[in-house]
């Protein structure tokens, strides 16, 4: 796999493979291990190369088994290794949630820190493509209520570069979600040596009506609406969260110190989500920053529908976006 130009424009699904090759190739304790990652190099083309630049040795296909996945990565990174484990459907970390819950982030704790688990459960998260019910959710929250895990989910080529390298350094177990939506989305690449610290978010539009938080697919999305709302007079600052846990509050605090309305994105369902963790921090932190009351745009509380348009009609969309940010702004 060749280093790519700072100047060159990528995908995110080849950023994925980038990331993981570069964490590779400067520590020989960084292995990988899940489903049809080697020679298939992934159902979602994002591991393309590393079996053939890395070998057998440090690249494993594993059994159909989300518990031996887990499971090996768990006793791998205790004994010395960093391993980098795929779950293909970020559904099915329901399987060897066991593990994710009650093992792997509570070994350095229980030991008093004479055993690390650093380790990174990478997988493919969100819907928006009628992958139907049990391929399709986004279930950030589900690892947003485990002491102990970091969350990850980047929503730019170079962000899954940089934040990729971060998780692998960490010596805390790390949940990587990398958004199927935007497999296909393509920005500048990371340059050498990219590292993004896991707990900085990021505005990536500046504004002064209304703070609009996003993760992930929903950050495209919040950029989109703010585009629309622009014509019409409305000025929108949009902060990309790009994890979870850390959960870098300071940075929503003061944007909306500036615009005094905040709005929060998620893919999620609206019951359990993470906005309303968001939410209530700002109640606690930042009640007298408000001009109106937080608002969230989030997924319904019902499985989702195989149909695009009955699926439209539960997931976060841009048009949902641009009428919330409107009723906020007329509060």
């Amino acid at each position: 796999m060749a280093n790519v130009s700072p100047l060159q424009t990528v995908t995110y699904r080849e950023s994925v493979a980038e990331g993981i090759a570069r964490e590779m190739r400067r520590d020989p304790t960084v292995v990988c291990l899940g489903e049809d990652i080697g020679a298939a190099e992934g159902v979602f083309k994002t591991t393309v190369g590393l079996f053939t630049e890395f070998g057998p040795k440090r690249v494993w296909d594993t059994p159909i088994s989300e518990q031996a996945i887990v499971g090996a990565a768990m006793g791998a990174a205790m004994t010395g290794l960093r391993p980098v484990a795929e779950i293909m459907f970020s559904d099915f970390l329901a399987c060897c949630w066991d593990y994710l819950a009650n093992e792997i982030p509570k070994v350095r704790y229980m030991t008093g820190g004479q055993v690390t688990v650093p380790l990174v459960v990478r997988t493919a998260n969100g819907g928006g493509l009628g992958f139907g019910a049990q391929h399709s959710q986004a279930v950030e929250n589900w690892a947003l209520t485990i002491p102990g895990l970091k969350i990850a989910a980047p929503s730019t080529p170079a962000d899954v570069v940089g934040m990729m390298a971060a998780a692998v350094r960490s010596d805390d177990p790390v949940v990587f979600f990398e958004h199927k939506g935007l497999f296909a989305a393509k920005g500048p690449a990371a340059p050498a040596g990219h590292v993004v610290e896991l707990g900085q978010a990021a505005t990536v539009r500046s504004g002064s009506d209304v703070t609009l938080v996003a993760l992930a697919a929903t950050v495209p999305m919040a950029l989109a609406a703010a585009e629309q709302l622009a014509a019409g007079g409305i000025s929108v600052e949009v902060i990309d969260l790009r994890c979870l846990v850390p959960l870098d509050m300071a940075t929503v605090l003061a944007s909306v110190a500036r615009t005094s309305r905040l709005l929060v994105v998620e893919e999620n369902p609206f019951q359990g989500g993470w906005g309303a963790t968001v939410a209530s921090i700002i109640a606690d932190e930042g009640f007298t920053l408000l001009d109106a009351p937080v608002r969230r745009v989030a997924a319904a509380c019902v499985p989702l529908p195989f149909a695009d348009a009955l699926e439209d009609q539960v997931i976060p969309t841009t048009g949902k976006v641009v009428t919330a940010v409107r009723q906020l702004a007329r509060y």
